[in-house]
């Protein structure tokens, strides 16, 4: 097999629409989906070579280096940077925190087990919050004001999708994201991860992750309150309320022998239900209403 050349050669095919939870929705204005979709595709991209199986972790490195020199211009043009770094352009806007997601894949690249929570945490950091902030800095939002919230949720999705995946990825990857001390403390074993059903100890450690999942989840609840553009407040509304229900079912099924996501009907219902809350506690216009049914359907 020939060694990729660019990170476009290590494409998965996966894109917005197959992830677990909205990435700018119909409810999300159409002036803000632009940039939002544009900075998914380039971490997409990224994250297709840290996950690439074939490569050697220098040259994971070396693709990423190329994307985040691309996306600075402090090297060539790449397709994978290019409609980002003219949309950061337009709005004004660093590649920080495409620049921070870049350094979470360079981890994945060459780390592979994680000792406590606050190592996952710092993990979460890099891999997860930017990705909430870039979404709030696009709609001109007060850092001050939301960060915490927002990255207290984006932690909590983060971790529930490697609690959905830990099977998958330990078996595709070798690649563990239960804390090793979490793991000690049930009497489970990396090992586990490659059974047919999680044992006892390894589903002990799975709800308690879960309920830290919760946890986070409590801490950032604020956030549609604190969010001056209704229809993002709408959209944090569904994911949060998404995130809650996953996580209550971590709680009680085996991710490696249970189906754990939403089914098309459950996800809608469930997102519509965190919509209706927050529309509740808003002022509101039916305009803003219609949209916002429209947006959970698509």
């Amino acid at each position: 097999m020939s060694t990729p050349e660019s990170a476009t050669a290590t494409r998965s095919g996966k894109g917005h629409q197959d992830e677990n939870f909205p990435v700018a929705s119909h409810l999300i204005h159409r002036r803000h989906r632009g940039a939002i979709l544009a900075f998914y595709n380039f971490v997409r991209a990224g994250d297709d070579v840290a996950d690439h199986a074939a490569l050697s972790p220098e040259r994971k490195i070396a693709l990423l280096d190329q994307l985040a020199d691309a996306l600075t211009g402090a090297g060539p043009s790449d397709p994978e940077a290019e409609p980002l770094k003219r949309e950061l352009a337009g709005r004004g806007l660093p590649p920080r925190h495409a620049l921070e997601l870049l350094d979470a894949f360079r981890m994945d690249a060459h780390k592979s087990r994680y000792a406590d929570w606050d190592e996952l945490i710092h993990y979460c950091r890099y891999s997860a919050m930017p990705v909430g902030r870039f979404v709030l800095d696009v709609h001109g939002e007060d850092p001050a004001r939301v960060y915490r919230a927002s990255d207290a949720i984006c932690a909590a999705l983060q971790v529930i999708n490697h609690l959905q995946d830990c099977g998958k990825d330990y078996a595709a990857l070798d690649r563990v994201y239960l804390p090793q001390d979490c793991l000690d403390r049930h009497g489970a074993t990396v090992a586990m991860l490659g059974e047919a059903k999680a044992p006892p100890q390894l589903r002990a450690v799975i709800r308690e992750l879960a309920q830290r999942c919760l946890d986070l989840l409590d801490e950032g609840a604020v956030l549609p309150d604190l969010i001056d553009d209704l229809r993002l407040s709408l959209e944090i509304a569904a994911i949060h309320r998404l995130a809650v229900v996953l996580s209550r079912g971590l709680l009680e099924r085996d991710p490696l022998s249970e189906k754990v996501h939403h089914g098309k009907a459950a996800f809608a219902l469930t997102a519509l239900g965190g919509v209706a809350a927050t529309l509740a506690r808003r002022p509101f216009r039916g305009r803003t209403v219609r949209a916002a049914a429209q947006g959970i359907r698509s």
